[in-house]
């Protein structure tokens, strides 16, 4: 079953626009939970303009789930996510100043301080994934980190899926189909959506996991949590459920 993990970035912005506490990024989490959400997911960034270094904190007692934490490995993320140790750490590529991730690792040109960080964190038993691109080639030097999953970015799925869904999901069945033949874990977020994860599912079967945020909080705002959370469920279920 593909695992959807909610991503609650959004709320914490929301958050800091006012100052304060409201909206709560830990109630969020609980409830989140308490609708079905099977993780949580945030990415800390070093200006804090969304989630703190204390909601690091804050939610790791709270999420009986799975607790993903994503960020650019900086010296200060890797102290933070070994003094939490989260259920899985997926590394990203994104500068510090950046509004949202855009793209995949280098893996070839990374290669190294990849394979080394990744060591560090599975020596603390932390799942690790890392962020990449929907090509073969980038599949096969991330099976060489030893990664234990890798999270495709979908962006650019999401971004032809209206005009043409076939074109728009051919280049991730294919980096698929690579991860399945390397027993790599496959994962996949950025801008998938109620409109376009069910055709995603359907032609990705090995996926094991989704991190959905910006869309699913928009959502949100005109349908509400709960009933959001619970429409994503049933059309990843839907989708698997036509593949077998």
């Amino acid at each position: 079953m593909t695992k959807l993990s909610v991503n609650i970035n959004k709320i914490a912005t929301l958050r800091n626009a006012r100052g304060g506490d409201l909206p709560s990024v830990t109630e969020a989490a609980r409830r989140c939970q308490d609708y079905g959400a099977e993780g949580i997911t945030i990415h800390p960034r070093p200006t804090e303009r969304h989630i703190r270094k204390q909601d690091v904190y804050d939610l790791a007692p709270l999420i009986y789930t799975e607790y993903n934490i994503e960020g650019y490995p900086t010296t200060e993320f890797i102290e933070l996510v070994l003094d939490i140790k989260p259920t899985q750490v997926t590394l990203v590529p994104d500068a510090p100043d950046v509004l949202t991730s855009s793209e995949g690792w280098n893996v070839k040109q990374h290669f190294t301080f990849l394979k080394s960080t990744i060591a560090s964190l599975q020596k603390e038993d932390i799942r690790t994934s890392i962020f990449v691109d929907a090509t073969t080639d980038v599949v096969k030097y991330a099976k060489d980190t030893n990664t234990d999953r890798i999270e495709l970015y979908t962006g650019p799925y999401a971004h032809t899926y209206p005009s043409d869904p076939q074109h728009a999901i051919s280049d991730f069945v294919k980096a698929a189909e690579v991860a399945q033949s390397l027993e790599l874990g496959l994962n996949a977020g950025h801008d998938l959506s109620l409109e376009n994860i069910g055709y995603f599912v359907t032609h990705i079967p090995s996926l094991l996991e989704v991190s959905i945020g910006h869309a699913l909080i928009c959502e949100a705002l005109y349908m509400g949590m709960e009933n959001t959370i619970q429409l994503y469920l049933r059309r990843i279920s839907v989708a698997k459920s036509s593949l077998s």
